[in-house]
């Protein structure tokens, strides 16, 4: 059998695990023979493989983990007890996974850990810029600023990639729909006016002969499509996710993508950087850790380099504006800013402003690629149905004129 226990050890930390064990008081015996007071045993209860979660699908997203960071802020706010408002928020949490990884927090609380490094043991769920900033305030006894900062800031990063979503959603479902039509079309009404116009005789423009013969290797061959498509697309998928070299080609990509990527995409990760630089010094953080922390979840690989050698830079004595400055992918702005910032010596103050300042460009940017994508997508998709008829209307005139 197996057991799950929570203990302690004698030097009065916490340790939770699994063991082994004939019974339950096998258990015990194991576990005080390795000198460990036990908080509590429970047994693992095997259930049949239908009956099993399935875990790679379960997931926290980051709309939950807003709700949960401001929730929790406001809860500590009103001075109710950490154990009690993490299990309060596990009960009302719909997310049955995230809810039994705040219920193995509070546990951890319980028998001794840190808030911080009960989170750290979830690193899925809770990034490092998340558990640094409640170590931080955990440090200082400011745990209660630390949490609204986290709270602010997560409402703000979840309202930027929000958006950025959104302008995509609309170019997506047309597109998505144009092909739709245009299969069934090749696959349904081509080869119907490929019999029709070998009966017929007659000769079919260079347009509809093409369109045809595409139809004819769809039809023919919509399986090896299907399974070049779908496999090159997991292949490319998987290798980007799993090599860090290919993962950093890609990063690099996205930042040369035409006017989104140096309009949108630099922009959202300088924003992201400046304003987790900005509250991490804040909630008392030296910059050294912040850069490390920042660093890390940035969500970009070629900007994650730049900010650890900028790191490295400022702990063998260079300022951070200097450091910034040795790199081109950090535009001039944030340089004189962080230059501004170390003069006054309000650097997370102006780091913030400098923040809002690309967020709201990121806003206006967003807005009028949106209102463009709409004309141009007439355009093009207008062009495509217009070939498309005409190839496919032309032949057919053609035949009953010459009757």
């Amino acid at each position: 059998m197996r057991f799950n226990y929570l203990a302690r050890t004698t030097r009065g930390e916490s340790q939770n695990g699994v063991i082994e064990a004939n019974s339950r008081q096998s258990a015990i015996d194991a576990l005080q023979a390795k000198g460990l007071l036990i908080m509590g045993l429970e047994a693992e209860v095997s259930a049949p493989m239908f009956a099993r979660k399935i875990t790679i699908f379960q997931r926290v997203s980051q709309k939950e983990l807003v709700a949960f960071s401001r929730q929790l802020a406001i809860l500590f706010t009103a001075q109710v007890p950490l154990l009690e408002s993490m299990r309060a928020l596990a009960q009302q949490t719909e997310n049955s996974y995230f809810a039994e990884i705040i219920f193995q927090v509070a546990t951890e609380v319980e028998g001794g850990t840190a808030f911080s490094g009960a989170l750290s043991d979830h690193p899925k769920v809770f990034s490092s810029f998340f558990i640094n900033m409640i170590k931080s305030g955990e440090a200082s006894g400011g745990l209660v600023n630390s949490l609204q900062y986290l709270a602010d800031y997560l409402e703000r990063q979840y309202y930027l990639m929000t958006k950025v979503r959104g302008a995509m959603i609309y170019p997506a479902f047309i597109t998505s729909a144009f092909a739709a039509v245009a299969v069934v079309m090749m696959i349904v009404v081509i080869p119907k006016l490929k019999d029709f116009m070998a009966q017929a005789g007659q000769s079919m423009p260079f347009t509809t002969q093409i369109i045809i013969g595409a139809s004819d290797f769809l039809v023919a061959w919509w399986w090896l499509l299907v399974v070049i498509l779908s496999g090159g697309g997991f292949y490319l998928y998987y290798i980007v996710k799993h090599s860090p070299a290919m993962h950093a080609r890609w990063d690099a990509v996205k930042l040369r993508i035409p006017v989104f990527g140096k309009r949108v995409l630099q922009k959202l990760y300088l924003t992201r950087f400046a304003e987790n630089l900005s509250t991490l010094i804040e909630g008392g953080l030296t910059v050294l850790q912040s850069l490390n922390v920042s660093a890390e979840v940035i969500g970009n690989a070629v900007y994650r380099d730049v900010i650890l050698r900028v790191a490295e830079e400022v702990r063998v004595g260079e300022a951070l504006s200097t450091a910034l400055s040795h790199h081109k992918e950090i535009p001039p702005l944030v340089i004189q800013m962080a230059a501004t910032g170390e003069r006054t010596g309000s650097l997370d103050f102006i780091l913030s402003k400098m923040a809002q300042f690309y967020g709201k460009e990121i806003d206006a940017t967003v807005d009028n690629i949106s209102q463009l994508i709409e004309p141009v997508l007439i355009l093009v998709i207008g062009g495509a149905v217009a070939l498309l008829v005409t190839s496919i209307l032309m032949p057919i005139y053609n035949i009953a004129n010459s009757m």
